[in-house]
């Protein structure tokens, strides 16, 4: 997905937000946002979203000194969301679709997303994930939630590279991954986070805490992108996303930076949080993503 100009005032408020989650002071913020304001007239539209928010978060890291701004964020959203694990599962046993309400659970998990809600309520969001009133899952025959597509690649893959997104969401890619591998253990599956700090994003330790590592192979992409820049990746990453036969693809920022990657077969699953994904994909922000890669510009 190419950068569009209506991104350009959320990359000063990322910068801000990570600013003030570290509380720094104002004299620091703004020289944050001068380094951000020189650097975009050289940052073509066509790049991705992610790749500008690596050269932004790359600025605030030096700036501040704070090599891992989100870290203790990202703790506590690992720790509460851990807590919850039981009741996951057990809406899990109670389901009559078990893989299917873990699809939804781990989708639904994507709303853990402190670049687009960095005032986020970490127990309320949980609370809501348990007791959403209102079913936000679109059917299989809607555009936007391809279930069908997705079990009929998943049976067929035997390689499948699941791409991480936020810390708080590995315990929901845990119950999802578990539910694949009791349905088909024989596949090959690898887990990969970001190779440094960004955002809160996933790293190798913090899949480890999620025990991730019972239902896969850990590894990490050896970039700092909040996404999937496959070009910048290590190559021993892309060796293994050319390999896969399935890629499961969590959340907006892998969206942003893969939509569109022709040749791949990538499974999107996130949850519209931004107006301007919505507008790429013509739905609605709320709504929730299981959508097959077709090469969309």
């Amino acid at each position: 997905m190419k950068t569009y100009i209506e991104c350009i005032p959320c990359f000063f408020r990322q910068a801000i937000e990570a600013a003030d989650v570290i509380g720094v002071s104002d004299k620091k913020k703004k020289e944050i946002i001068n380094q951000i304001a020189h650097s975009i007239p050289a940052f073509p539209l066509t790049a991705t979203p992610p790749e500008m928010g690596q050269i932004i978060y790359k600025i605030v890291r030096t700036v501040t000194g704070n090599k891992d701004p989100y870290l203790s964020l990202k703790q506590k959203s690992h720790e509460q969301t851990m807590n919850k694990y039981g009741l996951f599962m057990n809406k899990i046993n109670k389901s009559r679709n078990k893989l299917l309400t873990a699809v939804e659970l781990a989708i639904a998990g994507n709303i853990i997303d402190f670049g687009v809600k960095n005032s986020l309520n970490i127990q309320a969001e949980i609370e809501k994930i348990l007791h959403r009133e209102e079913r936000e899952i679109k059917n299989e025959n809607e555009k936007c939630f391809q279930y069908t597509l997705f079990i009929k690649k998943l049976a067929a893959a035997h390689k499948i590279l699941y791409l991480a997104d936020n810390v708080g969401e590995t315990v929901f890619d845990k119950i999802l991954l578990e539910q694949i591998k009791k349905k088909y253990p024989e596949k090959e599956i690898c887990y990969a986070v970001r190779g440094f700090p960004v955002l809160n994003d996933a790293l190798e330790t913090d899949a480890y805490n999620a025990e991730i590592n019972n239902y896969a192979r850990i590894i990490n992409n050896g970039y700092d992108a909040p996404g999937t820049i496959l070009k910048k990746s290590s190559i021993a990453f892309q060796k293994t996303f050319k390999a896969a036969d399935l890629i499961i693809s969590k959340g907006q920022g892998n969206f942003e930076s893969l939509s569109g990657k022709k040749g791949y077969p990538v499974f999107f699953l996130f949850m519209v949080k931004c107006p301007i994904v919505a507008k790429h994909l013509d739905c609605e922000v709320g709504n929730i993503i299981l959508k097959y890669n077709k090469g969309l510009k």
